[in-house]
Formats: C-alpha cells, sequence, structure tokens
C-alpha cells in the first residue's frame, strides 16, 4: 500500500526543476518537496524562498523527511550526501551516474547494511526504464548482452552533422544550449558519460562491478571528415554506442563510435533519443527507446524511483545470485576502421587480421582486428580516428579463449 512521503532535494537545476514540475503535474504519486538545498540563496528562484536553504542539515537532520533526491554536479559531494542519507535512515533516490559508477560496490553494501533504498533509474539512459527492467523482467532471463546509444547529446551532435550538415563545434554549441549536453563537453564527446552509464548497467545485467578506469572509452571528439567521407559513400551512419557481453565467465564492455548500416535498429535513433537492445536466452533481442536528456525525460524517471519507494521498493541485484562470479576484461581483438595522417607509424603489421585499407588526400584508412587496448591508444594520438567497423567481428583474445563473434 502507498504512504505518503516527504522528500529533501539537492539541487535545482535541469533535472531539479523538471522533477519539482513532473511532480506537481501529477496525481498518482503520494510525495512533497519540503525543502531543496541549493549552492546560491541568492539567485532568482521561481519557487518561494522559504523552501530554499544552503543547509544540508536542514534536510538530513529533519526526522520528517523520508528521502532524500540528489541531484548535483559534484560527484563527490554527492556521495558524502548519499551516505549520511543513508546513515541517518533515509531512502535515496539519485541521478549522479558518475557517483554511481565510482562508488557502486559500496553504495550496494550501505543498502545492506542499513536496510534503505538506494534507487537510481534516471542515472541510465533518461527516460528508459532500463534498471527497473533488467532486476525484474529479467530477473531469470540468461542475459548475454546489453548494448546502445546511452549518450542523447552525442546521438544529437552526430544527427545534425549527418542529416542537416552541420559542422562538429556548432552541433556541440546547440546541445550545450538545450541543456543536453554536461557541463564539460568532454564526459560526453570523449565517451565518459555512457561509460558511467554502462558501468551501471553492467551491475544489473550480469552482476558484476566494475570501476570506470577499467572499462575502455573512445568519444567521437577525433572523428575526421575520412570517416564522414566513408560512411556517406557506404551509406551508413555513425552512433556512440555502449555494450557489454558476456562470453564464459568473462564480460567484455566498452564504448566507442561504429559505423551503423541502415537496416540496424540503433541507425533510426536520432537527435537526444536513447536506446537501449538487450539480448537474453529466453526473450531473445529486445529494444528499448526514449528521450535520454532534458529536464523532464530524466525528472520523470527520477519521480518513478520516489513513487516506487511510496511502496517499499528496492533493488535486489539478483544477477549476483544466480551464477558463479563473473570476472572482467579488456582481452578482447575488436574490428575497427582506423583513419589516421600518413606520417602516424600505423601499418597493416599492427593489426591481427587486416582486412582493407586506402589512401587518399594525405590520410591513410585501415580495417581490421585489433586488439582493444591498442585502439585506446591510437585514440589518444592527434590526428587518429577509430570506429568500429558495421557489423563488427568480436574476437576473444588468446590470453583468454578463441572464440569469434559476430556483433551487430
Amino acid at each position: 500500500m502507498k504512504k505518503k512521503l516527504t522528500i529533501g532535494l539537492f539541487g535545482f537545476g535541469v533535472v531539479g526543476q523538471g522533477l519539482y514540475n513532473v511532480l506537481s503535474q501529477t496525481q498518482g504519486v503520494k510525495a512533497e518537496i519540503k525543502r531543496i538545498v541549493i549552492k546560491d540563496k541568492t539567485k532568482t528562484r521561481s519557487l518561494p524562498s522559504e523552501l530554499f536553504t544552503t543547509n544540508k542539515e536542514d534536510v538530513l537532520n529533519d526526522p520528517s523527511i523520508d528521502i532524500v533526491v540528489e541531484l548535483i554536479n559534484d560527484h563527490v559531494a554527492a556521495f558524502d550526501i548519499v551516505k549520511e542519507a543513508v546513515t541517518r535512515g533515509k531512502h535515496v533516490v539519485t541521478a549522479n551516474k558518475r557517483m554511481l559508477a565510482e562508488n557502486l560496490e559500496e553504495i550496494y553494501s550501505l543498502q545492506q547494511q542499513y536496510g534503505k533504498s538506494i534507487l537510481y533509474e534516471g542515472s541510465v539512459c533518461g527516460s528508459i526504464p532500463i534498471i527497473r527492467n533488467l532486476e525484474e523482467y529479467y530477473d531469470n532471463d540468461l542475459l548475454t548482452s546489453i548494448e546502445g546509444i546511452f549518450n542523447g547529446s552525442t546521438n544529437y551532435i552526430l544527427t545534425k552533422v549527418f542529416e542537416e550538415k552541420k559542422s562538429y563545434a556548432d552541433a556541440l554549441v546547440k546541445a550545450q544550449e538545450l541543456g543536453f549536453a554536461e557541463t564539460d563537453p568532454a564526459l560526453d564527446v570523449e565517451g565518459y558519460d555512457p561509460k558511467f552509464k554502462l558501468v551501471i548497467a553492467i551491475a544489473h545485467t550480469f552482476g558484476v562491478f566494475v570501476q570506470p578506469h577499467q572499462v575502455i572509452n573512445i568519444g567521437i571528439d577525433k572523428i575526421s571528415e575520412t570517416d564522414l567521407k566513408y560512411a556517406k559513400e557506404n551509406n551508413l551512419s555513425i552512433k556512440l554506442v555502449a555494450r557489454a557481453f558476456k562470453q564464459g565467465t568473462k564480460v567484455f564492455g566498452f564504448v566507442a563510435p561504429q559505423f551503423i548500416e541502415q537496416h540496424h535498429p540503433l541507425a533510426s535513433i536520432r537527435n537526444e533519443y536513447n536506446a537501449v537492445l538487450v539480448e537474453g536466452a529466453f526473450a531473445e533481442k529486445q529494444t528499448f527507446v526514449g528521450k535520454g536528456a532534458g529536464s523532464y525525460p530524466t525528472g520523470s524517471a527520477v519521480l518513478s524511483d520516489v513513487s516506487a519507494l511510496t511502496y517499499g521498493y528496492c533493488y535486489e541485484y539478483k544477477k549476483r545470485l544466480q551464477h558463479e562470479p563473473l570476472t572482467f576484461s579488456n582481452d578482447l581483438l575488436v574490428e575497427a576502421v582506423v583513419s589516421f595522417e600518413k606520417e602516424i607509424p600505423i601499418t597493416i603489421h599492427d593489426f591481427e587480421k587486416f582486412k582493407s585499407g586506402y589512401a587518399a588526400n594525405s590520410k591513410q584508412l585501415l580495417c581490421g582486428l585489433v586488439s582493444l587496448e591498442k585502439l585506446k591508444t591510437w585514440s589518444a594520438l592527434p590526428g587518429v580516428s577509430v570506429v568500429l567497423a558495421p557489423n563488427a567481428e568480436f574476437k576473444v583474445s588468446v590470453r583468454e579463449k578463441t572464440s569469434v563473434l559476430e556483433v551487430a
């Protein structure tokens, strides 16, 4: 049975305001916001001033507040808020993906120790209820992979570049103006934001806690004119894809741009929309699509967690209990297209299996199987762009076992 809950809110930015507006227009959720903790009390607000405070103790020490909703940008301060709230007997709802990704195992332990829920549906792919589905709908399915477009701002940028012929710089500025891009654009365009989300998704898909530094991320900031020309000539688009899959007792996961064929489910995902593709032994392949950025989409996901707390919901992390422990690995060969200036010392001999290549306008383009670690090293070099091949072949390294997978 639902009970009415009182909320203490930290942060009143894009998502915080979205939550307030969605909650005020929703009749079915029995909850109200009592206090909002902000940094700058002199800033003009649209709500009565008595709602706001700069003192976190006004929320944490208030026994009438049941839920702390944490929606600030500072991931370090956010974790302190989460820990203090739980230890003082309050449930927590958060959308801070970096904070979660860097501290997820401890957050899991805090829930077990104090018997309080920490929910974070809004942290992964905005309005798509993927975590709840992984926990409940797929609780007994033998999941083999999860992948998709986990970042709305990069997808918005790539949509504008391909469909409206805008420059990368102009598309990025527009994404920031619309509130899709992070304050630091590097978090989006260099692939850190989708990596944090992938780390969280891996915990609920495979029951494995991974630290973000273990997961390789290659962004869209180095995509070249050569890549765009290659895509257009071959009727392809480019998407920034986060993926993780299980092979034997290993879980592999990384973020990288990929050439996508027009018939692929991700090809039609435009602007700030996200998509998640889940594959299991029983449910087989399913696709979830929804807005991944913006005030209302993320605010509605946060509100869904608040609603869940009115009937005592908590994550059970069921996949941790269903099989022998899995381990995370980067020992993988990946089929990729690498474009670079001619003077950069990359040759066909650097590939485990070279497939094709050409040179034009002082640029070289080579395609083949290469180690994931080497791709990360190359992507950090000036003038080098790395994009996964369409229908990329993945091969588990000989250090693990020989196995070839075809992953779209």
